[in-house]
Parts: C-alpha cells; sequence; structure tokens
C-alpha cells in the first residue's frame, strides 16, 4: 500500500469548526488569538468554496460560536457528544461523497477536537489539526493531546501553512485574497517554549 502523504487537494477537502463558543472565553488557553485564528480559517474557507462543518457543545448552556467568528451563512449542528461526528453531521457528510481530507479547527483539543480526529481517522479521512486553531483549558492537556492525535495518524499543521496548500500554486485565481489573509502573521498561540499559568508547553 502506498504511504500516506498528507499532502492536501482542495478539491476534496472540507473545514470543521469544533464547538468554538461564547462561554469558554476566560477558560481557554489563548483563546482570543485562537478565534483569531479560527476565523481566518473560515474566511479562507469561504474564499476557496470549501464545504463548512460548524459543531456547537450544548448550546442552551454553553451559548451560541462567538460573535469574531460569522457562521451565519453556514449549517452549525447542536451536540451533546464529544466528538464532531454525531449523527447529523454524518448524515451531512453523506451529501458530500468527494470529501476525503478534514481540516479541523477549535476546542477543547484533548476532548472533542481528539475524539473528532479519532472517529475521522475510524471513517478513513486524511485528518489535518491547525495547531494554532486549537487549544485546551490547559497547556499539558493540549500539548499531549497534539502528540497522541499525530500518533493516531493525523497531521499537525499551521494556519498560514494550510491555507498556501490549499491553493497549491500562486497562480490560483483565489490566491490573492488567501494572501490576504496571511499578510500579518498568526497571533501567537503558545506553541513553542512558553509558561501560561505556570505550565510549559513541549
Amino acid at each position: 500500500m502506498a504511504r500516506r502523504l498528507g499532502k492536501i487537494n482542495l478539491k476534496n477537502t472540507a473545514l470543521f469548526l469544533c464547538d468554538m463558543q461564547e462561554k469558554f472565553r476566560g477558560n481557554i488557553v489563548y483563546y482570543p488569538q485562537i478565534i483569531s485564528v479560527a476565523n481566518r480559517m473560515l474566511q479562507g474557507a469561504k474564499v476557496l468554496e470549501m464545504p463548512v462543518v460548524v459543531t456547537e457543545q450544548y448550546p442552551k448552556g454553553l451559548g451560541p460560536t462567538v460573535s469574531e467568528i460569522d457562521v451565519s451563512q453556514e449549517k452549525v449542528f447542536p451536540k451533546t457528544s464529544f466528538s464532531m461526528l454525531v449523527p447529523t453531521v454524518v448524515d451531512h457528510m453523506k451529501t458530500l461523497p468527494d470529501v476525503k481530507s478534514i481540516v479541523l479547527c477549535g476546542i477543547e483539543n484533548h476532548v472533542c477536537i481528539q475524539n473528532t480526529v479519532l472517529d475521522l481517522l475510524e471513517e478513513n479521512f486524511d485528518v489535518h489539526i491547525i495547531a494554532d486553531a486549537c487549544s485546551s483549558r490547559s497547556l499539558t492537556d493540549r500539548m499531549f493531546a497534539f502528540q497522541r492525535m499525530r500518533e493516531a495518524g493525523a497531521y499537525i499543521t499551521t494556519s498560514e501553512c494550510m491555507l498556501l496548500g490549499l491553493c497549491g500554486d500562486a497562480a490560483h485565481p483565489k490566491f490573492r485574497p488567501v494572501q490576504k489573509l496571511i499578510t500579518e502573521s498568526a497571533p501567537d498561540t503558545g506553541l513553542l517554549n512558553t509558561t501560561v499559568k505556570g505550565e510549559t508547553s513541549l
């Protein structure tokens, strides 16, 4: 069997945005920065006309998706499961039979993101986790979740790397508007040698 290289292909890729909700403010490490990068990914998906799946964890109690991320034009799936692959999302994905790769952003990294990744891998999707758009309440949980997901077969990457990879070529007709999204570097999200609340990232 050919070795999986994880090369991204815009034609068969969707963006999953997991549980970026109001009530998590003040609890998630680097949440303002994670919101900013997740919004960058959503804007890129819109420019590139990618399918987008948005979930909200128990929105009655945890509120809607944060106001900085406009999902008013997207299909939003409420859930209580600690995975995005609830029956309504699975049914929706059946309407997108060409999608083979998932780009994943959101929270929490060690709970809903990790369980979504494991479920997607079981369904033979390629999974690309945007490291600077995923977080948890604890840096320890966040970083060990990245390790486990990588070991399971997911690809860990960054927002800029993914957006440029989706374009694939400066001659792509949507490259210029995507380039505008990354003109300013993504904010620091504590992935490298940063201590927050006494915890040091791996």
